[in-house]
């Protein structure tokens, strides 16, 4: 546990977004907050299941393009959540083994897992801090001892910001992150939206404003303004499965109200 938070803090009594998209993938590091908040959801929302396997599948097609095509070797994954199988360190270690990666989240529950599942691997650590404070993410000294703010580094922040309010400014955390990272740097983003089954959308979101986070639900346009400074790779920003899919498409892309993308720090 990082020194200044107790365990205490850990709060069971209301839901937490990192333990309920656990419970989506079928783990079980929740509690029963979680999974009633979590069950809600699928009542109103059925589809947010798939939509949870969507984003993590894109997550590892965005690592492996960035540690392959892109060369990559560094990654700041910010709103990791719960430890899966199939982690960044994991995807990015199969193209690169030499990569590094720094895990950033706000929960004492994923930090506490994420420190038990990273024990003795020297390329990878935990921060246990909120993607609302950019500078106390960046300046971590486990963020300075495993990444070369000299070397491209990609920033990953996968279904993180709709947890972020219009009055928290999201666009502006992303700007700090954005202007800490070097040249040939990349973004690789996903975010909720209601552009497509607003009704279902706005439900889901309501059962969030119980949990310790709520969900803003944004347009194609306001997420594509968090790119601002990067310059989008193809297919540009998309729902998720169209994000250079590697096997067959859903039916009904509809029901995957979520956009995705990666993008180049712009020279």
């Amino acid at each position: 546990m990082e020194s200044g938070f107790a365990p205490s803090e850990i709060d069971t009594t209301r839901a937490h977004p990192a333990r309920m998209y656990d419970y989506y993938l079928g783990g079980k590091d929740n509690y029963a907050v979680d999974q009633e908040a979590a069950r809600e959801v699928i009542r109103v929302a059925p589809e947010v299941r798939d939509m949870a396997r969507a984003n993590r599948a894109f997550l590892q097609r965005a690592v492996r393009f960035l540690a392959g095509e892109s060369g990559i070797r560094q990654f700041l994954d910010i709103g990791t959540g719960i430890p899966t199988a199939g982690n960044v360190h994991e995807v990015a270690g199969e193209v690169a083994p030499e990569a590094r990666v720094v895990y950033v989240d706000n929960d004492p529950i994923v930090n506490t897992h994420a420190n038990a599942l990273l024990s003795g691997s020297g390329a990878t650590g935990i921060v246990l801090a909120d993607v609302r404070d950019p500078a106390a993410i960046l300046n971590h000294p486990t963020t300075r001892a495993l990444l070369d703010f000299g070397e491209p580094i990609a920033l990953l922040l996968l279904a993180v910001l709709h947890f972020v309010t219009d009055d928290e400014k999201p666009a502006d955390i992303v700007a700090v992150l954005r202007d800490a990272l070097p040249p040939g740097s990349y973004l690789a983003l996903s975010h909720v939206t209601k552009d497509f089954r607003s009704q279902a959308a706005e439900a889901a979101a309501a059962v969030y404003n119980q949990a310790t986070s709520t969900v803003t639900l944004r347009s194609h346009l306001v997420i594509s303004s968090f790119f601002d400074g990067f310059k989008l790779v193809e297919p540009g920003l998309v729902q998720l499965p169209l994000w250079r899919p590697d096997g067959p498409l859903p039916r009904n892309l509809d029901k995957i109200w979520f956009y995705g993308g990666v993008a180049r720090l712009a020279d």
